[in-house]
């Protein structure tokens, strides 16, 4: 099997390192990246094959990973597309808001498409890829797409294509918001008081240690929580006061407004 990412960027490269780490062989991933600089970087760090323009990459490729700015797929889909029609190769989208549809309307109608939304834990092993296939891919690219998905994590199928907004919203963004509330709570332990550094250590591992708790538990996390909190104590406190600032319609808001942000990708 041979691969070529289309752009090699953060997630391209979280998704290289996934592979590498499970043994394919770095001469066996192409990637096409405009920008000498991300070129020399990825040649340093992975001993891929490095190309400046996305046909060239991909006329070397069994499946192709369009991992570009949704801003620039249709062009990028365009110079493809005498790729897809001739070979026909599997093509793996990670473009946050463009769908299928979209994607054959560039690509051709003949064009297999799979949807997919990993997310940068990746680049440790410990991601989670959501991913929808289109009608037309077979048992066998199926498998193959898992496959190159389970490099960088857990990978969960979504049976509607339209969900696909919705886990870019919860997962795709997510860690961005496990750093906001790190940082949050680094802050708010100086203002407390504690010395920057201190109250960042706390918070890293605090927030860190909770993660690894949920994983290990087959609990729901709302049980964890009441583990946790005793009545009347300090975390019942912090959580009452998190209750009457509604934090969980922020959470609810945020992830609606990435939502929309994603569907709006779709047409811009």
């Amino acid at each position: 099997m041979s691969i070529a990412f289309i752009g090699g960027g953060n997630m391209a490269r979280s998704m290289i390192a996934g592979l590498k780490r499970r043994g394919m062989d770095p001469h066996s991933i192409c990637v096409a990246e405009p920008v000498d600089a991300l070129r020399t970087e990825l040649a340093r760090d992975f001993g891929v094959r490095l190309f400046a323009h996305a046909r060239a990459a991909a006329d070397h490729a069994d499946t192709l990973v369009l991992a570009v700015k949704p801003q620039i797929i249709d062009q990028v889909c365009d110079e493809l597309r005498p790729v897809i029609t001739e070979r026909l190769p599997l093509v793996i989208s990670i473009a946050a808001g463009v769908s299928i549809a979209r994607l054959k309307s560039r690509l051709g109608d003949l064009a297999r498409i799979v949807r997919a939304m990993p997310n940068t834990p990746a680049l440790l092993g410990a991601g989670i890829t959501g991913w929808h296939a289109g009608d037309d891919v077979g048992i066998d690219e199926r498998a193959e797409t898992e496959s190159i998905l389970r490099a960088c994590g857990e990978t969960i199928w979504i049976e509607r294509e339209d969900l696909m907004d919705a886990v870019t919203a919860v997962s795709g963004s997510g860690p961005a918001y496990y750093f906001l509330l790190t940082e949050a709570l680094t802050n708010a332990g100086v203002a407390q008081g504690l010395p920057p550094k201190t109250a960042e250590r706390l918070a890293r591992l605090t927030c860190s240690g909770a993660g690894l708790m949920v994983q290990a538990s087959s609990d729901p996390v709302a049980l964890l929580r009441e583990r946790v909190t005793s009545p009347g104590g300090t975390t019942a406190a912090a959580l009452a006061s998190f209750r009457e600032d509604h934090f969980g319609a922020i959470v609810e808001r945020a992830v609606t407004a990435a939502t929309r942000r994603g569907q709006a990708l779709a047409v811009d």
